[in-house]
């Protein structure tokens, strides 16, 4: 006579298994969320180490999955694979009046005409009721009808742009009274603005400088600054201006 099978009894306690994943998971999800927001790699490397040991149990990772667990030198490698952006900080206008600038951007200058980066006389300066005016003559940055930056003057647009006093600037092109008109600039109107663009733009991708704090205008040839009546007066005519304005006055 065959025995009798008893029921097999149904196990109540299998929840636990999946509420303990749960907790699990949710545990791990919560300490990304705090270590996303922190900077500091050892903090980093402690969250590595808590999911690898918090998961490590349940199989969600393999132990011998191809991927290295996060180290100080892989930490090391990830981090110095991202480059960080140098931002040079700009000196304050109200720390510095327009004589002491002049001053400092001379040495600058002459350091660049010393390495051969741009002509003597490729930059000149003056004071003006409007602020600091820096010239920057068409024979060291432009070819003679284009509005295209002679590569080898960039260094020095570069230091300009790191390091002129943060404050409104006014890019203005300026072109002698020789007309021209050609495939790409009908007068010298198109040519200058599109000159003193061309600046502005570079001063842009190579510093700090706050675009609401940058303007930029074409003059074509009426604000000269020499005769025009003779050549080396439209040589000086030839040029773009990058003008430091004054700061105004607070209204009363």
């Amino acid at each position: 006579m065959s025995k009798k099978k008893h029921p097999e009894h149904v196990n109540h306690e299998r929840w636990l298994v999946s509420y303990a994943d749960f907790i699990t998971l949710l545990f791990a999800f919560f300490v990304v969320l705090f270590a996303s927001s922190q900077s500091d790699k050892k903090k980093q490397l402690k969250l590595s180490e808590a999911m690898q040991t918090a998961f490590t149990p349940l199989g969600t990772f393999d132990a011998h999955s191809k991927t290295p667990p996060l180290t100080d030198i892989n930490a090391s490698a990830i981090t110095n694979s991202i480059p960080s952006p140098i931002v040079r900080p700009l000196p304050s206008a109200s720390t510095e009046t327009l004589e002491e600038t002049e001053a400092r951007l001379r040495k600058l200058i002459a350091q660049q005409v010393a390495a051969g980066g741009i002509p003597p006389g490729g930059i000149a300066m003056r004071i003006t009721p409007d602020g600091l005016v820096i010239s920057l003559h068409e024979a060291g940055f432009f070819p003679s009808g284009s509005a295209e930056v002679r590569p080898a003057s960039i260094p020095m647009i570069s230091i300009l742009a790191t390091t002129l006093p943060a404050g409104p600037l006014r890019v203005e092109g300026h072109t002698d009274n020789v007309p021209i008109h050609t495939a790409q600039f009908a007068s010298n109107w198109e040519l200058s603005t599109t000159r003193s663009t061309a600046i502005a733009r570079l001063l842009l991708e190579h510093g700090p400088i706050d675009p609401a704090n940058l303007a930029a205008a074409g003059y074509a040839e009426f604000h000269p600054v020499a005769s025009n009546s003779t050549e080396d007066g439209r040589t000086q005519n030839r040029r773009v201006d990058i003008i430091l304005l004054r700061k105004q006055p607070a209204s009363q």
